[in-house]
């Protein structure tokens, strides 16, 4: 490509550099290929063929999401091959929620500098939360913004698209008294409450505390524990939505578990959870110990250990635990519906 501007380029913006990182994330994308695939990078849109089955009456369900300040951890650690796979589970784990089966991504990086080993990178990191998803990344954009942000630093969300047949959606009028909660345990802090995360251990102002060993952490840096990807949750659902009648799903993100089991329950009805049955990770030991910081607001900010909770009428307990453990999911029932309007009561 010819096309190249002395000005921009003096204005702080290398459109060449673009163009280079595109081609660099092209083997990337090729992985993510689906079905429904119908052209390659570098459109102005990305095209996708609907993959509608023998389903009567096809429904898309959208999601739109970024990975907070976690990305803040993935410049201070300058590992950016990871990151990705966060903004995808976010869109992907909500939109599973609703029955959903994952088409296509679509990404957005801004960045202070186009550095386009280090964008590459990063779509490295969507590709490979695609594949996971059995989404196609069909398109994105990378714009460079000098003057907004430092040339190293970077902000990423995404938008993906599923599919599902009306008479399939999950909502939440189906749950009923008795029916039982399971937990799907998390790979760690995921991408929610960062923030707090970074007053807590004062990662702003003392970063290089978060390298060192930490025997709390089983020998691993708080850092290192912190950028572990978020799980997702997508094929493992899809296998027990064919076998089991689940009567609802709730990603656990931001709000924990207060905020986030409540959507995926009727009212009248609350989520009776048995505290000792949760297994809380012991990277949020140390955050609550560290920062001081209530049992209560614990479980309103974080996944404490659990990243999306299924409920399933009681009989069928057994055998979604079964399914889910077969797909390579930490699986156990945490509790059960009763009458109430709380919304989630620990017991």
């Amino acid at each position: 490509m010819k096309s190249y501007s002395e000005s921009y380029a003096a204005a702080g913006v290398d459109i060449t550099a673009g163009y280079k990182a595109v081609e660099l994330m092209k083997a990337h994308i090729a992985r993510t290929k689906n079905e429904g695939c119908l052209d390659d990078v570098g459109g102005f849109g990305g095209c996708f063929g609907l993959p509608v089955g023998n389903m009567k009456e096809p429904v898309l369900v959208s999601g739109t999401d970024g990975c907070g300040t976690k990305v803040k951890m993935a410049i201070l650690m300058d590992k950016h091959d990871t990151i990705g796979i966060d903004a995808v589970a976010m869109c992907v784990n909500d939109i599973i929620c609703c029955g959903a089966k994952p088409l296509f991504f679509l990404d957005y990086i801004a960045c202070g500098k186009n550095i386009p080993e280090k964008i590459a990178e990063i779509v490295g990191g969507v590709a490979e939360g695609c594949v996971q998803s059995g989404a196609a990344l069909i398109g994105g954009e990378t714009a460079e913004h000098p003057g907004m942000m430092p040339a190293e630093d970077y902000d990423l969300a995404g938008f993906a698209v599923g599919i599902v047949d009306k008479k399939k959606i999950l909502d939440n009028t189906k749950t009923a008294e008795g029916d039982a909660v399971i937990a799907l345990a998390s790979s760690g802090v995921h991408s929610n409450g960062f923030s707090l995360v970074r007053k807590v251990f004062d990662i702003d102002n003392n970063p290089d505390s978060l390298y060192a060993p930490c025997e709390e952490l089983g020998g691993k840096s708080v850092a290192e524990t912190l950028l572990t990807p978020t799980k997702i949750y997508v094929k493992s659902v899809l296998a027990l939505l064919e076998k089991v009648n689940v009567k609802g799903i709730s990603h656990i993100t931001g709000g924990g578990f207060y905020e986030n089991i409540p959507r995926a329950l009727p009212k009248g009805l609350s989520a009776k959870i048995t505290k000792s049955a949760v297994k809380v990770l012991p990277i949020f030991e140390l955050i609550a110990k560290t920062g001081n910081i209530p049992e209560r607001d614990m479980y309103n900010t974080y996944n404490m250990g659990v990243g999306m909770c299924i409920v399933v009428p009681a009989d069928e307990a057994e055998t979604a635990l079964d399914i889910l453990k077969a797909n390579g999911e930490d699986a156990y029932v945490i509790g059960e519906i009763v009458k109430g309007d709380e919304g989630v009561v620990f017991c």
